[in-house]
């Protein structure tokens, strides 16, 4: 398994095609035509550890791809996906890949398509997408007005994004549009200093919300720090 010069171990697959995407435009993607040229999953780990080294030797920014010790609140809801396995899966707000990578990761199969507002953030998703994650598709988009059909995803995820965003019902509203079965999503469960966290929920509150925006079902359990909601829409 690959490691940063931190020896932090990264999601090798992941931050190999991200390099791929960022690099297949520059010189060194000709000096090294089988890296950009084979099909991703047909390079082995020591190739895949080479795209990571020429990653970090042209500064590009690999932290991101971070095998942290786990997020509760992404254990917890990759072990729900498991039991629902969606045949498709929207990520509202990916940002910084968080829950995105691990999600690629853990379903290396699964049709998934990320969307957040800020546009090198999508960017960078796009990069790992034309390195040769073909199961990924990001998009630029606002959660209040997503560019998708109704019910298009089977399941829509939206972990640590609710708090951000001022209108919270119109958000909600569109994910549960997209959404064909369930909509997951965590925020934080006490008060922090982050000041780009405007809102606070208890579970009450969160059901309520998440209810009149049309789900059928809310359940709300707690991990560390954190609250998840799992919604289902009527069948």
């Amino acid at each position: 398994m690959s490691t940063s010069r931190d020896e932090t171990p990264l999601f090798l697959r992941l931050a190999a095609a991200f390099v791929r995407g960022k690099l297949a435009h520059a010189d060194v993607a000709s000096a090294e035509a089988a890296l950009f040229t084979l099909p991703l999953d047909a390079l082995d780990a020591a190739q895949q550890q080479a795209l990571v080294a020429l990653g970090q030797a042209h500064e590009l920014r690999l932290h991101r791809f971070k095998r942290t010790m786990g997020l509760a609140r992404v254990a917890r809801v990759l072990g729900t996906l498991r039991g629902l396995g969606p045949a498709n899966l929207l990520d509202v707000g990916s940002g910084r890949g968080a829950f995105l990578w691990p999600l690629l990761d853990a379903f290396p199969w699964l049709p998934v398509t990320a969307v957040d507002l800020l546009p090198h953030r999508v960017a960078d998703m796009q990069a790992v997408a034309a390195g040769g994650v073909a199961t990924l598709q990001a998009h630029q988009a606002d959660v209040t007005a997503l560019p998708f059909d109704d019910g298009a995803f089977e399941v829509v995820t939206m972990l640590e994004v609710l708090e951000h965003i001022p209108d919270t019902a119109a958000a909600l509203r569109e994910s549960l549009r997209v959404a064909g079965r369930f909509l997951l999503l965590s925020v934080p469960s006490k008060a922090d200093d982050n000041p780009e966290h405007i809102h606070l929920f208890d579970a009450a509150r969160l059901e309520r919300l998440v209810q009149q925006a049309g789900a059928a079902r809310v359940t709300c359990e707690y991990v560390p720090g954190h609250m998840i909601a799992i919604a289902r829409k009527e069948r």
